[in-house]
């Protein structure tokens, strides 16, 4: 299945990219020599290949979570610019706030 000029300036155009006729020529090789290639790969038997989302294992490498003390407030508060009833105070961004 080969894309015609058309098609690519179509697509050029819902990706909002302005193509030059240079650029729109080279983009339409480009494209149909990917097309090809995914062509390609749909003669490969994959018959009993589970389907993945990455080629190797991901797991998750965070540490096991577990109540424990927590800093007093005072000590997390040390070195607060600025602090009010045992919170931090910082400046405001919404207007008229």
């Amino acid at each position: 299945m080969a894309l015609s000029r058309d098609a690519v300036r179509q697509i050029a155009l819902l990706a909002r990219l302005e193509l030059t006729e240079e650029e729109l020529d080279a983009q339409v090789e480009h494209m149909n020599a990917l097309l090809a290639q995914f062509e390609k790969l749909q003669e490969l038997d994959v018959t009993g290949v589970e389907p993945t989302a990455h080629a190797f294992p991901v797991y998750n490498v965070m540490r096991e979570d577990r109540c424990r003390p927590s800093l007093p407030r005072e000590v997390v508060l040390a070195n607060a610019p600025e602090q009010r009833a045992g919170c931090f105070v910082v400046p405001s961004i919404l207007e008229g706030a």
